[in-house]
């Protein structure tokens, strides 16, 4: 086993790993994963992390790592802006995890993929966290596990994938699997006295993804994005628990492929879906973070933080946790899967992911009956494990 080594990736100190079919960066600072290219070798690589357009500028001392590097995706460990104390104790927006050094452990590479683990102390929260990260040979997957010890509460943990999408109205076609409800936040996500502004109406219990209320008395479609230039939100989508396997999807037909991301809804219970095409006028976002989509798998309530999500609010009350609790040793681990896929045309928006019989595939169904098939070990997220690594 080995160090990894860092290069400069788009304004970041990096840790590098790549595989036949995945090429990513994950920053020092916060762990974030981004950029990732996919089918690096092809005549058509695939791209689909965001980085924001401030990646590589200098910017004031008081503007977070978190934001200054914003990019891709990351593990909460706090999810939610925390902009109130938990047990006497303020942390930053998402968490020590997307704010602190990340230090190398070890990697290792075989013919079958490579790995990479790294490790934080969360001197603030409590306990420390370890990430592993796997590629392997001809899977267009990134597999992660976070992996808790010594915390001494719960946490509300959450991974944070944000999507690039083309300046295209309705490009991308959003899609989960089978939820339990669906909400927007109980206030509005920006105000304009704070030099932002969003347009659906806060505080609705949504029936239909499709119609969801403005606050004009409009409705709009939460399903296709970029929509709504010029503003800024938010909503939750909540999997049904019993469900074996929860997922979201983006599907870009006119790109040729989809975006998909796999967990067990018992460890992250909810997808906080953000908005983000302008509506932000303050810097470093100066209305010019436009056409990105966070797909968020969550267990939190929205994105507030971790002392609202540990008290009675509107999700718990309505039966879906929004926080973890660890084991009486203090440990948890979160197994997390995210990728590509190619699609055929005709392919529109994923309505079921399921895995294919006697195989290490998933089968991807659209609603049009066309399919995308593409090699995954699916059982990682309950053995938290691939077959061919040796960690």
């Amino acid at each position: 086993m080995t160090s990894q080594a860092t290069a400069l990736i788009r304004g970041r100190e990096s840790f590098l790993l790549d595989a036949t079919n995945v090429e990513l960066a994950v920053t020092r600072i916060g762990g974030m994963l981004g950029p990732v290219t996919f089918f690096p070798n092809s005549d058509t690589p695939i791209c689909p992390y965001a980085i924001a357009p401030w990646a590589e500028e200098n910017l004031p001392e008081d503007i977070s790592p978190m934001i200054s590097g914003l990019r891709g995706d990351w593990l909460c460990s706090a999810f939610g802006e925390n902009s109130e104390p938990h047990r006497g104790t303020r942390l930053p927006a998402h968490g020590e995890t997307a704010n602190l050094l990340w230090e190398s452990i070890a990697s290792g590479a075989s013919t079958e993929g490579c790995w990479m683990r790294l490790g934080i102390d969360l001197p603030a929260q409590g306990g420390r966290c370890e990430a592993t990260t796997s590629l392997l040979n001809k899977h267009s997957i990134v597999y992660q596990r976070h992996d808790f010890t010594g915390l001494t509460g719960p946490i509300n943990p959450g991974h944070h994938a944000t999507l690039a999408c083309p300046d295209v109205e309705g490009a991308g076609r959003l899609s989960f699997s089978r939820f339990v409800g669906a909400w927007t936040p109980l206030e509005p996500t920006e105000r304009p006295e704070n030099r932002g502004y969003s347009w659906l109406k806060p505080n609705v219990r949504i029936s239909d993804l499709h119609r969801v209320p403005c606050i004009d008395g409009t409705t709009t479609d939460l399903c296709r994005y970029p929509a709504r230039r010029g503003y800024e939100d938010i909503a939750i989508v909540c999997a049904d628990p019993t469900l074996s396997l929860a997922w979201s999807a983006v599907t870009f037909p006119e790109s040729g492929f989809v975006w998909f991301a796999l967990r067990n809804p018992r460890l992250l219970a909810s997808t906080v879906i953000w908005f983000s095409n302008g509506g932000r006028h303050f810097a470093p976002w100066n209305g010019r973070h436009v056409n990105v989509l966070g797909m968020e798998d969550v267990t939190a309530f929205f994105h507030v933080g971790l002392a609202a999500s540990c008290r009675s609010n509107q999700l718990n009350q309505s039966g879906i946790p929004t926080v973890l609790n660890p084991d009486t040793g203090g440990k948890l681990s979160i197994p997390y899967i995210q990728g590509v896929a190619r699609i055929p045309p005709g392919f529109d928006s994923v309505v079921t992911i399921d895995q294919q019989q006697n195989s290490d595939n998933v089968v991807l169904t659209a609603e049009s009956g066309a399919t995308a098939t593409v090699a995954c070990q699916l059982d990682f997220l309950r053995t938290g494990s691939l077959r061919a690594d040796r960690q």
